[in-house]
């Protein structure tokens, strides 16, 4: 595929995909984690805990292998487009690949973040990212100008491998249980007051999640059929403890599952695109030892990695960047996410308070007062607030 059709802004002449980044290395964990925690006051104590989930890999996160691995799939699908790689807080930097980019004359490129939902971590902080990163570039040559591709929520090319990924981990519960599984979709889970910010108008978050969780399950069962029972859960929280985050946490809910009686869980890592630390911790290890010492049984469904229709997505989603009367895709019911973020999205409710993010347009550049009245109260589809 070759460089998207013009558009009023220009052509796109590559693509940059954009990942969080991992340890490749022993020495490379506890740098690594105070990138990541930087300025958020994190103990060096709670540091040290999460480096040993590293170390018990060999001290190596598989982020980068499978970064990697959709950055190849990429290549040979976009090909003879430049693809290039950087990463928020691990090398490959985000800032040498905008170098690299600036050096070889591209001067508009889009953005692929693999990150499933709109929220500020999953989306405006990359492009706040992005922003910084062409600022830090040396004031002696152009570009290149940074066009994010949109949040893929909805789109076919994630839904579709999914349910077919739960459908698989269904098929692996042993078979007394398996026509009575619940469906337990598990995403990261963020501060409450992001989840109220998130999106243009607010609760995209939750509500996205809900949303495609309920298409997946829909999906599953089939014309006519039964669908099963389902909801949603959250992990990997962190921060303080009087910072009110989304809950239910995906062990507790299985607990609580287990005590009503259900026999048999499929945790649906929906939210996260590859197997990487936080799925193989905090689900893998955590979630299904506490479901093993409650009586339930669970399996825990793939994700979708470098899958050939997630990678054909990324194609589509650029397609769309050059041709405005092009379907843009979606499964969920709440219509596609928009295409250039606007100014105000996922973000704090006040200018004052508002980084510079790439990608963003002042078209859409809305007061949010009403979402900062809201943030003190649980976002739609959350659950009760934290006790």
């Amino acid at each position: 595929m070759g460089p998207a059709s013009p558009s009023g802004n220009g052509a796109i002449d590559a693509l940059l995909l954009l990942t969080f980044g991992g340890p490749d290395g022993p020495d490379d964990v506890l740098p690594f984690l105070r990138n990541v925690t930087r300025g958020r006051g994190v103990p060096e104590a709670r540091i040290a805990q999460v480096a040993e989930h590293y170390h018990r890999l060999g001290g190596r996160s598989p982020i980068n292998d499978q970064s990697r691995e959709l950055l190849a799939a990429l290549r040979a699908e976009l090909a003879p487009l430049p693809v290039y790689w950087g990463n928020r807080n691990w090398e490959p930097y985000l800032g040498a690949a905008l170098a690299e980019m600036r050096a070889d004359g591209v001067r508009r490129a889009a953005v692929f973040v693999p990150s499933v939902f709109a929220t500020y971590s999953a989306c405006r902080q990359y492009r706040e990212n992005l922003a910084a990163g062409l600022a830090a570039l040396p004031a002696d040559g152009p570009g290149p100008e940074l066009v994010k591709l949109r949040v893929f929520f909805d789109h076919p090319g994630f839904v579709e491998p999914m349910v077919e990924r739960v459908a698989a981990g269904i098929e692996r519960l042993p078979a007394a249980v398996r026509d009575e599984a619940h469906l337990l979709f598990v995403a990261h889970s963020v501060p409450r007051r992001q989840a109220v910010e998130s999106g243009p108008d607010g609760g995209a978050y939750p509500a996205q999640l809900a949303a495609v969780s309920r298409a997946i399950v829909a999906a599953v069962a089939g014309p006519g059929g039964r669908e099963r029972p389902w909801d949603v859960a959250y992990c990997s929280r962190s921060g303080p403890p009087t910072v009110p985050w989304l809950e239910p946490d995906v062990g507790d809910r299985i607990e609580q599952l287990a005590a009503a009686g259900a026999r048999a869980v499929v945790i649906v890592p929906v939210g996260f695109v590859s197997d990487h630390m936080e799925v193989i911790q905090d689900l893998d290890r955590d979630a299904l030892a506490r479901a093993e010492k409650a009586g339930i049984s669970a399996v825990r469904a793939g994700t979708v990695g470098a899958e050939p229709r997630f990678v054909r997505m990324v194609a589509e989603l650029l397609a769309e960047r050059g041709d405005p009367d092009r379907p843009r895709r979606s499964w969920a019911g709440l219509g596609p996410f928009p295409e250039v973020c606007p100014t105000d999205c996922c973000s704090a409710p006040t200018v004052e308070d508002r980084a510079p993010a790439a990608a963003g347009t002042p078209a859409d550049a809305r007061g949010r007062g009403r979402l900062l009245a809201r943030a003190g109260a649980p976002a739609a589809g959350v659950g009760p607030p934290p006790a």
